[in-house]
This record gives structure tokens, sequence and C-alpha cells, in this order.
């Protein structure tokens, strides 16, 4: 049966992706509304630097829009975790858990703060962190102190755990959220991929101390590059506000800093862009749900294979549609990877596990089984807004 599987597999691919001299992309762009408007004011008023009303406007809007009471627009959806770890006072005598399973950014900007990755397993209902496991790991590992809670082996305190929403599937954040505070951890949010996602009918990015946005032009919507930081602490987010902007000393025209701070504010020209999408989203939201749908029904017939479905408790945004190989089984993975892409039709596999990298190999982890297996059985397909129809 799996002799077949690559042609099958491409044939469902064709009936989304149906032209075959087109390249069809994992995901891109689409700009259908007021994103020429506001570029333009941005043009003939000047205001296309780090400083403007759209900036404003957009960390207003986002804020809104998540459920949260402030948000701060930053260059990327690293700077932004970068920014969110230096604030909780991470340093290089600590670790931060966080999922193997995740792109590069969320270990590097541990690494920025000098601190250590410490490598989490996930489950695969929702590709996040298993919350039950991690429960035993840190029962056995480590001890609760008066400063926070401190890994025996490695004598550091664990300073944060950072979930991630895989694909824009939201992780179980009540059960993470209830190790968080067992243990005195402070838990961040990682959405960079799930704006729009709904836990529980609240949305991913209001259940942490702080939360990284991402807003890449592979992302739901887009600012070209671009991230943000969600919080319901006035004390954080003026502080975060204050170090992404060089921490500088507010004056009317005197350059004074009163730390070591990063250049890291989202500009105006790029906020207008967050704008205009901004108000696209909840159209997008239900087009790539329908894209979901339509994948679902494809693929119902394909014997070796499963589409990925958001959990039970969520209303996942699917940034990206997901096939799971009945089993692991990298071999058989590539082989349909290399038969779409020959195809003009871009799938790829989830990323290299982190602790699999060589600046990460040597930082501590749990038992990693579930997201060895999980590399084995995942391809992500073409989800971009625009397939839906």
């Amino acid at each position: 049966m799996s002799d077949s599987l690559p042609q099958r597999f491409v044939e469902a691919l064709r009936e989304v992706c149906p032209d075959p001299q087109t390249l069809y992309a994992l995901h891109e762009p689409c700009f259908e509304g007021n994103e020429w408007r506001y570029v333009k004011e941005c043009l003939d008023t000047g205001w296309v630097s780090s400083v403007g009303p759209f900036v404003d406007r957009y960390e207003r809007e986002l804020a809104s829009y998540a459920g949260t009471k402030f948000g701060v627009a930053v260059a990327n959806g690293t700077s932004a975790l970068h920014a969110i770890l230096r604030v909780l006072g991470v340093t290089s005598l600590d670790e931060v858990l966080l999922p193997s399973l995740t792109f590069i950014a969320t270990a590097n900007s541990v690494a920025y703060c000098g601190a250590q990755c410490h490598f989490a397993d996930i489950e695969m209902g929702s590709l996040g962190i298993d919350a039950q496991k991690l429960d035993a790991y840190l029962d056995r590992v480590g001890t609760l102190e008066k400063e926070g809670f401190r890994n025996r082996q490695s004598g550091r305190r664990i300073a944060a755990l950072i979930v991630m929403h895989c694909f824009g599937h939201p992780v179980d954040l009540d059960a993470l959220k209830a190790v968080s505070e067992k243990y005195r951890i402070p838990l961040i949010e990682d959405a960079a991929e799930s704006l729009g996602s709904l836990y529980r009918g609240r949305h991913s990015g209001s259940h942490g101390v702080m939360t990284a946005l991402s807003f890449n032009g592979n992302k739901t919507i887009t600012t070209g590059g671009g991230g943000a930081i969600l919080t319901n602490d006035e004390r954080l987010a003026t502080r975060l506000k204050h170090i992404t902007t060089t921490a500088r000393v507010p004056h009317a025209w005197r350059y004074a800093h009163d730390e070591v701070g990063y250049n890291y504010r989202l500009p105006n020209i790029n906020a207008a862009l967050g704008v205009a999408q901004l108000e696209q989203l909840p159209g997008f939201l239900g087009r790539k749900r329908t894209l979901a749908q339509r994948y679902l029904e494809l693929f119902r017939g394909v014997s070796g294979l499963t589409i990925f479905q958001e959990p039970s408790y969520a209303k996942s945004n699917y940034w990206l549609n997901t096939a799971l190989l009945d089993e692991p089984n990298i071999g058989l993975r590539d082989s349909l990877i290399n038969e779409a892409v020959a195809q003009n039709i871009f799938v790829r596999p989830a990323w290299e596990p982190l602790h699999t990298l060589p600046m990460y190999a040597a930082c501590p982890r749990m038992d990693l089984s579930t997201t060895e297996q999980a590399v084995g059985r995942i391809i992500n397909l073409p989800s971009s807004v625009k397939l839906s129809s």
C-alpha cells in the first residue's frame, strides 16, 4: 500500500493546487484590503520609522483583539521572546523550559540571554508540551526554593516555561498553567503561529504572563517582518517598551539611556500593513478553516496518513495544515515530500528537533520520545488563504 502512497498524496494535493505550472508555496501573504492606502499614508506624511500613529493603533488593536490590556509592537517574533526573557530577569545562571519541537527562534531567544535551554516533550493531541509528563519530570529532577524552582542536577534556577502553539493549535493551557503555578515558573506563550486561535473560547496569547507574536511574511497576517508582545501587566508593558526602544529616557531633545536596551521597535510603515491585515483577519480565519476541511475530505480515503485536527478544547487558526503518517517513517515522509516538490507543490517536514542541533545538543532534556516519533510523521501542506478559493 505504501508504494502508491506518494502518487495518492500528490493527487489529493492537486485538488487544492491544480495548476502544474504554478509553484505553490507553503504559505504566502494575502493583500486584499487597505494595505496600499495605509502604506501610502506613511509615505505621504513621512512617518515611516519606529514611531508613528500606525504603531500606536496596531498595539491597541492587537491587544483588543487578543483580549489583553497591552500590546508592544517589535521588529520580529524573536526579538519579542528575547525582550520577554530580559524583562523576566533571565540570566546566564538560569534555564528555560521549552519544547524541542519548535522553530529555532524559541531557543535562540534563550541563548541571547546566556541562559540554558531545557527541552520538554510534546503530546500528540496538540503537538505542544505534555503537561502531565512535564509535571512528573519536574517533581523528579527539581526542588522548590525561596528563589524559585531549581534543577537539582545542574544547580540552575528554571526561570521560565515557554509553551508554543504548534502550527496554530493551542496547547492545553489550563494543565500547563497548573504546572507553572505548582513550581512557580512563569508561563510564556510563544504564539508566533496562533493569532486567531481560541483556547476554550479565549484567544491564545491571553493566558501567560507575556506572549510573543510573529508577523513574518509566512504568518496568517503579516507586517513584512514584525512581532509583538501581549500582556495584562502595565508594569511589564512599560518596561518592555522602554528596553525595546534602546532604553532611552523620555525627554524632548536629550538622548540619555539608563541601561542596555535594544532597537527592537516596529516601524510605522510595517505597522500600517499590520493594521490593514488585522482588519481582514476574521475573513482569513474563515477561509483557512474552509481549506482545513477541504484537506480533511480529500485525504479521508488515503490509507497510511491522516490530517491533523484541532484539539477538542480549541478552535485553531490552522496556520499550517498537517498530514500525519500513521507510523514514524522518515524515508516514506521524505519520498512524499520529494514527490510533491517535484510537482511544484511545496510541502515540508517539521523543524529538526532542537536537541539534535549542534549548538543545543548538550542542553538538559527530559525524555523526548514523542517528539522524535512526531518528526518522522509530520508533513506540512500548502496553507495560504488564497488556496481556499
